[in-house]
């Protein structure tokens, strides 16, 4: 089963390998919502896959370093893409969650999902 919990913030970024004059080269924000999905096998006792506190214990310490910032300050988003924070995010929580996938959405209708390297 999968489970998830969904996290918000607001940040600034700008697209620095986009084609000159394209929007996204220039500053500006989003409010970006991301969901951590973890999978695991029901606990018979407790019902849960795991307890929604944990995933948001793991994400806490992502989200002081992105909320309110300019992302192409933090380090190893110099090129912040959607495509990108989804790695980022999945990088400094694998190994604390069972993960299957981090949705990232920076606008209302646009947005990508990772499920890790399936190569």
């Amino acid at each position: 089963m999968d489970i998830f919990r969904e996290f918000s913030f607001e940040a600034a970024h700008r697209l620095p390998h986009v084609p000159e004059g394209h929007k996204c080269g220039r500053l500006h924000g989003h409010s970006y919502r991301i969901e951590v999905h973890v999978r695991g096998d029901v606990d018979p006792v407790t019902g849960m896959v795991m307890d929604f506190a944990e995933i948001k214990a793991a994400f806490r310490p992502l989200e002081d370093m992105l909320d309110h910032h300019y992302l192409n300050e933090v380090e190893g988003l110099e090129n912040p893409t959607s495509e990108n924070l989804a790695q980022w995010v999945w990088k400094r929580i694998e190994g604390t969650l069972p993960l299957s996938g981090i949705v990232v959405r920076e606008t209302c209708t646009s947005g990508v999902a990772y499920h890790g390297d399936q190569s």
